[in-house]
């Protein structure tokens, strides 16, 4: 049964995998990105959108290479 992205991306073990990354690679490049903002007291509405979707990017990406994973998985099962 092929699986759409969808049905895989929202999947659990997915989901889990890719918030934690997200997390951990998110945190370093916002203190990247952002860290002068934060430490100088000047985090304002437009810091504060930039680092959500600079913790966004490493969830997608994640949620993405999971994705495909399973896809060439399936590709493989069904090749043999």
């Amino acid at each position: 049964m092929i699986q759409t992205f969808t049905s895989v991306a929202f999947q659990w073990p997915v989901v889990r995998r890719s918030v934690i990354i997200a997390a951990v690679v998110g945190t370093v490049l916002v203190a990247i990105n952002h860290g002068s903002c934060l430490l100088h007291g000047e985090f304002n509405v437009t810091c504060a959108v930039q680092s959500g979707l600079t913790l966004l990017v490493p969830y997608c990406v994640s949620t993405v290479s999971c994705v495909l994973t399973v896809a060439d998985r399936q590709n493989e099962t069904r090749r043999r």
